[in-house]
């Protein structure tokens, strides 16, 4: 995510909507990422990510600059992203996961590297689907967004001890099922 100057978010907090537009145009991509990794599904994603710019321009008056705005906003888009994917869960049980057909019919006309890069983001979230919730996070934030373990413990307001268990299990699992590498080879 672009780095966004406090006087962009002190002036998008006073109601200037251009200031807004410029936050959303730096940070939309960042936090479309995140929810696409946390709910392995482009719509939830996008819904995930206009919920969060609806929540951020209604409580961006409260921000305190306490932490980077970087850091709430990840938080802010982790809880969303969190609770879709649970609802989503529950609602719908177990599933396989297609986009709308119009996206088929438009995949044969991509370049190969783009399906390559499709089909390695669909094994990594299968691999991820088996884990615990908890697990699957730290290690998205970990391996995947790169983040600490300080800055994960700080996100998802727990202790690094436990970051770090959460990891090791979800590596263990990983490995237990997959192998070493096993063919998607995760840092």
């Amino acid at each position: 995510m672009q780095d966004i100057p406090r006087e962009l978010i002190e002036k998008a907090a006073e109601g200037n909507m251009d200031a807004f537009e410029e936050i959303y145009r730096k940070a939309s991509g960042y936090v479309y990422t995140i929810a696409l990794r946390v709910t392995g599904n482009i719509s939830d994603a996008e819904e995930v990510t206009q919920d969060v710019f609806l929540s951020v321009h209604r409580n961006l008056r409260k921000f305190r600059f306490a932490a980077s705005f970087k850091t709430w906003i990840y938080r802010v888009t982790m809880n969303r992203a969190i609770n879709l994917y649970r609802k989503r869960k529950k609602d719908e049980g177990p599933r396989v996961r297609f986009e709308d057909g119009n996206e088929l019919d438009t995949l044969a006309t991509v370049k190969e590297e783009t399906f390559d890069k499709e089909d390695s983001r669909v094994r990594v979230n299968a691999m991820l689907e088996g884990l615990l919730e908890d697990q699957k996070v730290c290690l998205v934030l970990k391996d995947i967004e790169g983040l600490s373990y300080q800055e994960i413990a700080d996100t998802l307001k727990i202790k690094i001890n436990t970051v770090r268990t959460r990891i090791k299990r979800a590596r263990e699992k990983l490995i237990s099922r997959y192998g070493k590498g096993g063919g998607h080879e995760m840092r």
